[in-house]
């Protein structure tokens, strides 16, 4: 009995305890360790030390000759994870995001930060905004305080060292105050302490039954602990993914709210453009929106119902030749106050809703359909940063522009199809109930009774807000222009409004640019998708030079192209239609409702610019005379 010793075992999965003697042989201790943990025998390794130091190999040595004592701790590392000793967490000396899969860190407060990731993450590719923000330190610094600080100027006390970037304290004194740090600080937190967060990870929610387990009928005649998904409690995530939306100009907003002005029917687009950082927050990331892609939809003053695209593919490709991605989508929700100033309803605040329960659903469904690549997460993807604007009235009446995200708890809802919309009541949710066909776990959140105490509540119904994460839409005040054109082609699956993007069109688009360089006209993303993507004669692949040249702002490279037989033929088809489209509306291509108007074309009205049906004498919006 006395040679019967208990060695633990530490793996990323968590801890056993293996039961052993002195004198077995570590050939033999090594197969009792495969069977717990369900490896192959040359599928992990077994070591001494935390820092992957004193392997035991497979050998006829007893463990008592290997100075392995009853309750000896040992590090199991599965062989997918890096294994040298070169590869394992040096805090001696900073390693670039380049070397990885090393997991780094840095004792100097001055240096790049390298995340450490979990021993069995995936290889992933993250984006590189998220690699650049690896790599910086990310402390805030303040300067030496003239009153409390009492020492020389290259020391440091408790009122100037350098702040974590989770810092609450320092967030909530930010003006406006910031209720959620950004993603990257968020892992800072995770990962920090003494063990640099070596067996951090970050787990995506899980609302449906675990596969494989045998020991009883699957659902609904059976379930058991092991394969049960556990409960959810909702809270109010902590942390964002996307600290801030910026559209580069007015112009893409404006553009995009013509629709509704000229039909009073809300419309729906997504938005492309770039992350990159966001210095106001410590590690935040800002989205910002170059373009607006409106898919084929049907609309109304109500409502939005997509319908399916056949070019989404050839948008995404179009964008990521320019450097762009779909970051996120928007929608109108505008309704008409006083056409005579043109003012809207105030509609989404406090008292009603700022996202419906229908709205978050549709949210949490684009952000599991663009997952955010993640080396601390097994499954290689945590979170999302694609991103929801609302163009809807604020406090002043104006058109204002919110920006939104839900939280990982959403998204896992939506995802495992837990989450119903209220016909009634938009601000609420309902977690569905458990039936035949589907397990769904309770699903509860936290709020206060009438007495002031914190109750638990199952979420039948749930507010929304709970899911909800709000994010800062601005503009800036020097305007940008990825695409420098300064007339505008058509929008695409715009037809209702007699905006088609044809040879017509774009002959009378190039007839407006005549004094314009070949690089600024062709700079219009609607322009370069109708190149690529027109039934006539598709430039797919042969507008790759046009697109570096637009990306790069590059004039001698549009002239190179502008050479091509393509361009050449394209004019030739140009000047075979004309230059004025069939159909003409009562307006020029600029939207201009002073133009003469026609009794056969829909017509704009001249006091709140809604567009009529040819024909009528009044206004079906404000009701006024035409003229």
């Amino acid at each position: 009995m006395a040679d019967n010793i208990i060695i633990r075992v530490q793996s990323p999965d968590g801890m056993r305890k293996i039961a052993s003697t002195k004198r077995e042989t570590a050939a033999a201790f090594l197969k009792k360790v495969a069977k717990e943990f369900g490896f192959n025998s040359n599928r992990f390794c077994v070591y001494v030390n935390r820092n992957k130091t004193g392997e035991i190999l497979s050998q006829n040595k007893s463990l008592s000759l290997l100075k392995i004592k009853h309750g000896d701790m040992l590090y199991l590392f599965p062989s997918g994870s890096p294994t040298s000793s070169g590869e394992v967490m040096d805090t001696t000396s900073p390693h670039s995001l380049s070397s990885l899969p090393s997991t780094s860190s840095s004792t100097s407060s001055t240096s790049s930060f390298s995340m450490p990731r979990p021993l069995t993450a995936p290889q992933v590719q993250e984006d590189e905004i998220d690699q650049y923000l690896t790599k910086q330190d990310g402390k805030i610094y303040r300067n030496r305080d003239a009153q409390l600080c009492r020492h020389g100027a290259l020391g440091k006390c408790v009122h100037c060292v350098p702040l974590e970037p989770f810092d609450e304290d320092y967030l909530n004194h930010l003006d406006p105050p910031v209720k959620h740090m950004s993603f990257h600080a968020y892992l800072r937190k995770l990962t920090g302490g003494a063990d640099k967060g070596k067996f951090a990870a970050l787990e995506n929610i899980s609302c449906k039954i675990k596969s494989g387990c045998e020991g009883h009928p699957p659902w609904p005649e059976g379930i058991c602990t092991k394969c049960q998904p556990s409960a959810i409690t909702l809270n109010r995530q902590k942390y964002r993914h996307v600290d801030n939306i910026m559209f580069e100009n007015h112009t893409i907003a404006d553009r995009f709210l013509d629709f509704w002005r000229k039909t009073g029917s809300q419309r729906m687009g997504y938005l492309y453009g770039r992350y990159t950082e966001h210095k106001d927050i410590p590690l935040g990331i800002r989205a910002e929106v170059a373009a607006i892609y409106e898919p084929p939809q049907n609309a109304t003053q109500n409502n939005l119902e997509l319908l399916d695209d056949p070019k989404a593919a050839s948008v995404d490709e179009i964008a990521a030749k320019l450097g762009l991605r779909k970051v996120g989508w928007i929608f109108t929700d505008l309704l008409s106050e006083d056409t005579r100033i043109g003012t809207v309803r105030y509609t989404r605040n406090q008292d009603s809703h700022y996202l419906s329960a229908e709205e978050c659903i549709t949210a949490g469904y684009f952000q599991n359909k663009h997952s955010n690549p993640c080396k601390l997460s097994r499954d290689g993807h945590f979170g999302s940063k694609f991103v929801t604007v609302v163009a809807t009235g604020g406090p002043d009446n104006q058109v204002h522009f919110e920006g939104y995200q839900v939280s990982n708890q959403c998204m896992a809802l939506v995802r495992d199809e837990c989450l119903l919309p209220c016909k009634d009541a938009p601000e609420l949710g309902y977690a569905k109930e458990s039936s035949p066909e589907q397990y769904v776990p309770d699903v509860f959140f936290k709020d206060k009774d009438k007495f002031g105490n914190d109750v638990t509540f199952l979420a039948r119904p749930l507010p929304v807000e709970y899911l909800i994460i709000d994010i800062t839409t601005t503009f800036p005040k020097d305007p940008q222009y990825t695409f420098s054109s300064t007339q505008r082609f058509p929008i695409e699956n715009r037809e209702i409004l007699g905006e088609t993007q044809d040879f017509h069109s774009l002959a009378t688009y190039l007839s407006q640019c005549t004094s314009t360089s070949f690089l600024d006209m062709v700079s219009d993303f609607h322009l370069l998708l109708f190149l690529v993507t027109n039934d006539v004669m598709p430039l797919r692949d042969s507008i790759g030079l046009l697109l570096d040249a637009v990306k790069t702002s590059n004039e001698d490279l549009a002239q190179t192209w502008k050479k091509s037989e393509q361009w050449a033929t394209i004019e030739q088809l140009c000047s075979t239609v004309g230059g004025q489209p069939s159909g003409s509306l009562g307006f020029d291509t600029m939207g201009d409702p002073s133009a003469p108007p026609s009794s056969s074309a829909m017509w704009s009205c001249p006091h709140c610019t809604f567009m009529n049906q040819p024909g009528t004498e009044h206004c079906d919006m404000c009701r006024l005379p035409r003229s």
